[in-house]
């Protein structure tokens, strides 16, 4: 599994942080979605999941 971002397609809501906070974070700056894993281990894909259905914008995706 693979997680892709789009920063420029993000509009900071964070419900990635909120949904899987070992796998996103949001930048201090302007608040997009920063990945801290492009590849999460087998424990972490129903998290990761989850975080990209959950984005508004459709900013996460999740690739196999």
């Amino acid at each position: 599994m693979e997680l892709r971002v789009d920063r420029e397609r993000c509009i900071g809501a964070g419900m990635c942080v909120l949904t899987a906070p070992e796998l996103f974070d949001q930048d201090d700056a302007d608040g997009r979605v920063l990945a801290l894993r492009l590849s999460p281990g087998p424990d972490r894909e129903s998290a990761a999941r989850e975080a990209a259905q959950m984005c508004p914008s459709g900013a996460i995706s999740v690739v196999q």
